[in-house]
């Protein structure tokens, strides 16, 4: 087999053929070959090619800022279609990401499909299996009797189907083989061997390699340097070069969008706990610490963006940081998860596994509690984390929303209980709403169901709503008020700013008055 060849970045670009399906290795801005991407979208600005690609993002590609990833090939013309688990996404005040607005336009067709299903598909299509049967999704927008997963009006095949296999229902996903596979590493040794010490997680580029490898495609690996053949320790090596066609040299690639290198991230050294900033006061800080008291000792807790990214750091302010261990659908287990533009990566992580191995841990429901945010809650207990039409760049997609949820026990969503200008004044253990959000968040029906109620009550899944000023549990007669915060009106602030009638337990209890005192709460855990 001949040794891969080292390119230049107009090469790569120039290998790239029109009408392709490419797989691109990315989580937002960890582990993006963003200066691949970049090449190909200049090469198209000069010459019309390629064109009509159908892209692959397990995983979005790219920050909220819109200026890496795939917004480098976010132009009409050069895609067709793109299939991705999330896109970019970023706050309002910024502009919205280019993929977002070819969506929106229907400039692209478009798919938002859950990315352990978008990396398992990969597996499938690399032993040359037809697809994926699993009930992960159903009921969801994914499912093909609701949306399919389809994200605007050109977009009209269904790429899920709803099957009958051995006398039950499921989805089931064809596979799609790989022309293109686009990955990174950090280093990568004369035959190709590639590994990724300085990364924080290692994704699926193994297996997106393998796709395209199998399917008679071809596989580019970017990386930060070259090294002599038997420089890399074998057990390091994550994507063999037996795979590995081309390889791209970007010497300034960073670790995240915002991190040009912490060893503690890619856990070459440990950090120590007085390094992580404390989470600020204020009403953010009151719902991950009312989160928390859901947790008890020795479980394992999957963790999502939004709020709930924020309990680890609650269980180190409170001296808890190793009473459980967090998993992140990326592939870190244990340590301290971190934040903003460093999310998907974990300091002091005890082990670090490809992502679609976590995701087989995570659909099975091999986890204790599920951490997770909302958008929006509705009479049937549906939940929508993954579009807003209004504003549908401030979403990130279902990401492993759905993979994550499709069979957690005990799944704890966290949120405010309503948006837009809204203003919650703390003070001596008590809540008051100065402002009401403008935007309600317990709505008549979602516009996406990205969690079903009624499967979840169907497999007597565990479920509760942590806000600012309330505590709610899924019960069989509907969402119930449990808890509530000192100094809010149970009519005025709850009921009335819900769009249907929510239940109150008859043992309605006044939120614990510590998680509203700026001093830390001496928080136990049972277990």
């Amino acid at each position: 087999m001949p040794r891969p060849k080292t390119i230049s970045l107009e090469e790569a670009a120039a290998l790239i053929p029109s009408g392709a399906v490419v797989s691109i290795s990315s989580s937002s801005g960890l582990g993006c070959p963003d200066a691949v991407l970049k090449a190909i979208g200049k090469r198209f600005e000069a010459s019309g090619e390629p064109c009509r690609l159908t892209t692959l993002h397990p995983i979005a590609a790219g920050d909220m800022y819109g200026i890496d990833g795939i917004d480098h090939l976010s132009r009409p013309g050069l895609l067709k279609r793109v299939i991705a688990g999330s896109f970019p996404s970023g706050p309002s005040s910024l502009p919205s990401p280019r993929i977002w607005r070819m969506i929106s336009e229907n400039q692209v067709e478009a798919y938002n499909i859950p990315s352990g299903i978008l990396f398992h598909m990969h597996r499938e299509a690399a032993a040359r299996r037809p697809g994926i049967l699993t009930k992960v999704g159903m009921d969801t927008f994914v499912d093909p009797r609701i949306l399919g997963g389809r994200m605007n009006d050109c977009t009209t095949e269904n790429i899920v189907r709803r099957v009958e296999f051995d006398g039950d229902e499921w989805l089931y996903f064809p596979t799609i083989p790989v022309n293109v596979a686009i990955i990174r590493g950090t280093t990568a040794d004369d035959f190709g061997n590639i590994s990724m010490e300085h990364e924080g997680t290692y994704l699926g580029a193994y297996d997106q390699a393998l796709a395209a490898h199998n399917n008679g495609g071809i596989v580019i690996a970017q990386v930060e340097r070259q090294a002599r053949v038997g420089s890399l320790p074998p057990q390091q090596v994550r994507v063999p070069g037996v795979l590995v066609d081309y390889i791209v040299l970007d010497p300034d690639q960073m670790q995240t969008t915002q991190t040009r290198y912490d060893p503690a991230i890619s856990g070459e050294l440990r950090r120590s706990p007085a390094s992580f900033a404390p989470v600020p006061w204020g009403p953010d800080k009151v719902i991950a610490r009312r989160t928390a008291l859901e947790l008890y000792r020795g479980a394992s807790v999957s963790l999502g963006f939004g709020i709930s990214a924020l309990v680890p750091q609650i269980l180190l302010e409170e001296g808890l940081d190793e009473a459980v261990t967090w998993v992140i659908e990326q592939g870190a287990i244990g340590g301290m998860p971190l934040g903003g533009f460093q999310f998907g990566c974990a300091a002091n992580a005890q082990a670090i596994v490809p992502s679609p191995d976590q995701f087989t841990f995570l659909q099975g429901g091999g986890f204790d509690l599920s951490l997770l945010s909302f958008l929006q809650i509705d009479k049937n207990a549906n939940i929508n984390v993954s579009r807003l039409s209004a504003r549908p760049h401030i979403t990130a997609g279902v990401g492993g929303f759905v993979d994550i949820t499709a069979f957690a026990r005990h799944i704890i969503f966290s949120g405010y209980f309503t948006a837009g200008g809204l203003d919650v004044v703390i003070d001596n253990g008590q809540m008051r709403i100065a402002e009401e959000g403008r935007v309600c968040k317990f709505v008549s029906e979602v516009e996406h169901v990205t969690f079903s109620g009624r499967r979840a009550r169907e497999l007597g899944q565990q479920v509760t709503c942590v806000t600012e000023r309330c505590v709610l549990h899924l019960e069989p007669e509907g969402l119930t008020v449990v808890e509530i915060a000192a100094g809010a009106n149970l009519e005025h602030d709850v009921l009335a700013q819900a769009d249907f009638p929510l239940l109150v337990s008859p043992d309605l209890r006044v939120m614990d008055k510590n998680l509203f005192l700026p001093a830390p709460m001496g928080l136990t855990l049972a277990g």
